[in-house]
C-alpha cells in the first residue's frame, strides 16, 4: 500500500523547535514526505511549483500564504495540517473558492500554543498579585522590610477570576483553575448557558465581569467585533486592588483609556501584548510600577512546542486512517478566528 504523500514546507529551523526526533522520526514512516531542504521558506509561486501530487501539505511558522495559484496546482490535496496556530493569513484567500468546495480538511495545532498561553497566565495572575516584582527589587536595593511592598490585593487562590472569552487558552486556564479553588466568570457571547455548565463557569456580561472579578484574564481573538470592546467604561469598573492581565492582543483593550487607569496605581496591570507592539522605548506603561511587559512570550514553551508536532503528527495519522481530526478548523466559526 503507497504511504500518503506528504510535502513539508517548514524549514529545519521550525522541524527542531516544534518536532521531537521520535515524532518526526514517527512521521517519516507512516508518510512519503518531501522536505524543504533549502533553507529558507518558498514562496507562494514556489509553493504552487511543487503542490502537484501530494495529498497533503504541513505548513509552520514563516511559511507563504495558500494562494489561488497553489490550489488550482494542487490535484491530490485532501489537508492541510498547519504546525502553528493562527490559519486565516494562510487559507483565507482560497477557502471559499477551494478549501470548501473541495471539502479539504484544515487542521491547527493551537490547542497546542495555547497550553503555553494558559501557563503563562496563571504565572502572571500570581506573580501580579504577591507582588513578586515588587519584592524582588526591594530586596535587591539591600532593603528587607515586607511592609514597605505589602499589598491589599488579593492572592490567587479564593479569588473570583473572570475569563474574557471561552478561546481555547481560556479553557486551558479554566482547566488549570481547578486547583485554585477560585469562583470563575465568564464573558463570551458565543458561549451557550450549556457548555458553560459543562465548564463550571458562570456567564456574566462584560461589565459585570469587570465590576465583580478580583483577577481579569483576556483571552479573546482579534476581530472587527473585538477591537477595543474593553474600553473606559469596563476599565473604570475595576476595583481597587485588581489584576488585569492581557495575553490575547493588544487590539482589544483601548490602550489610551488603559494608560489612563493604569496612571491612578489603584490597579495591578501585566501585558504580554500590547498596541503598538512593540511599545516604544518612551511609552508611559514601561515607567510605571503596576505595570509588567513582557515581549509577546507567552506562547513560547518547551512543552506546547513539543506539543505542536505530536498534535500534527495525529492530525495526518487520523484524517488518512478515515478518523475524526482533533484540531480540525470549524469553518462555520472561522469568522470569529483570531
Amino acid at each position: 500500500m503507497n504511504k500518503p504523500k506528504i510535502l513539508y514546507l517548514p524549514t529545519s529551523g521550525h522541524t527542531d523547535e516544534v518536532f521531537p526526533p521520535a515524532v518526526f522520526g514517527r512521521f517519516h514512516e507512516q508518510f512519503d514526505v518531501t522536505l524543504n531542504e533549502t533553507g529558507t521558506n518558498y514562496t507562494s509561486d514556489e509553493i504552487a511549483d511543487r503542490v502537484a501530487g501530494f495529498d497533503g501539505i504541513v505548513t509552520g511558522w514563516g511559511v507563504s500564504p495558500i494562494t489561488e495559484k497553489v490550489m488550482a496546482n494542487a490535484d491530490a490535496l485532501r489537508i492541510i495540517a498547519h504546525s502553528a496556530g493562527s490559519i486565516k493569513r494562510l487559507v483565507g484567500e482560497v477557502l471559499d473558492k477551494y478549501i470548501l468546495p473541495r471539502q479539504i480538511c484544515v487542521f491547527s495545532a493551537n490547542e497546542a500554543i495555547a497550553y503555553n498561553v494558559a501557563e503563562y497566565t496563571i504565572g502572571a495572575m500570581i506573580m501580579t498579585t504577591r507582588r513578586w516584582v515588587d519584592f524582588i527589587l526591594h530586596t535587591r536595593s539591600g532593603r528587607w522590610n515586607r511592609s514597605e511592598v505589602a499589598s491589599r490585593a488579593p492572592s490567587l487562590r479564593g479569588s473570583t477570576v473572570g475569563i474574557v472569552s471561552a478561546s481555547k487558552v481560556g479553557r486551558q486556564v479554566l482547566k488549570l483553575l481547578q486547583s485554585f479553588e477560585v469562583r470563575k466568570l465568564i464573558y463570551d457571547p458565543y458561549l451557550s448557558d450549556w457548555e458553560a455548565g459543562t465548564l463550571g463557569v458562570e456567564k456574566v456580561s462584560l461589565n459585570d465581569l469587570f465590576a465583580t472579578a478580583d483577577i481579569v484574564t483576556v483571552h479573546t481573538p482579534s476581530i472587527p467585533q473585538t477591537n477595543k470592546m474593553i474600553g473606559e467604561e469596563q476599565l473604570k469598573l475595576l476595583r481597587d486592588g485588581t489584576t488585569l492581565v492581557n495575553t490575547s492582543r493588544g487590539s482589544v483593550i483601548d490602550h489610551d483609556a488603559l494608560l489612563a487607569e493604569a496612571r491612578t496605581g489603584r490597579i495591578f496591570i501585566t501585558l504580554d501584548v500590547t498596541t503598538p507592539e512593540p511599545l516604544p522605548p518612551d511609552s508611559p506603561f514601561l515607567g510605571l510600577p503596576n505595570v509588567f511587559v513582557t515581549p509577546h512570550v507567552s506562547g513560547t514553551g518547551a512543552y506546547g512546542y513539543a506539543k505542536i508536532g505530536e498534535m500534527t503528527l495525529a492530525a495526518l495519522e487520523d484524517f488518512f486512517a478515515n478518523k475524526p481530526v482533533i484540531g480540525a478548523v470549524d469553518f462555520n466559526r472561522f469568522d470569529l478566528l483570531g
